[in-house]
């Protein structure tokens, strides 16, 4: 946002975010039953209209939902569900901030959301690939040890009836 530490101009900086900026604000929280699903480390994503989401934090924590709409310029998200009175009684959608949910499902075949989630995938290593021992001297041999297999590697080389290395 900005590299001041005072509130007025973080608030500013918010006010006169461009439409760029603030769809970066509009991500949401991953859940950790979807995260192993779907073989991510990423936290967070964009909403999208169509994901299921369930509120964190509120009264309603805990309810669940499908985002209707994504209002980036406001930055809220408009739940099905979740709905206020007025004092004519017609039922208006209660604005609901993204940091107050979590996506529990949504497509993530999409190209563009495919795309975003490949780049925060889980490497998977075969058993024994690609790891480090601890030990400093893994992988060294010392003068000693070479000495002592080269008898060995003779003995082998001689049942073959390979001519050994001259040393």
């Amino acid at each position: 946002m900005t590299s001041s530490i005072q509130p007025r101009k973080q608030r500013k900086a918010r006010y006169d975010a461009p439409m760029h900026v603030r769809a970066r604000q509009m991500h949401v929280h991953i859940s950790k039953e979807l995260r192993a699903k779907l073989g991510v480390s990423r936290r967070a994503i964009q909403v999208h209209k169509g994901d299921k989401v369930r509120l964190r934090r509120g009264d309603d924590a805990g309810k669940m939902g499908a985002v209707i709409e994504v209002d980036c310029r406001n930055r809220v998200v408009y739940i099905e569900g979740f709905a206020n009175k007025n004092s004519r009684g017609v039922e208006k959608l209660k604005p609901i901030q993204p940091a107050n949910l979590e996506i529990m499902d949504g497509d993530f075949a999409k190209k563009d959301r495919a795309a975003i989630l490949a780049r925060g995938k889980k490497k998977v290593y075969a058993a024994g690939a690609g790891t480090k021992t601890a030990s400093p001297m893994a992988g060294k041999t010392s003068p000693a040890s070479q000495t002592a297999s080269a008898p060995a590697a003779n003995t082998a080389a001689a049942a073959q009836n390979i001519p050994a290395k001259p040393q």
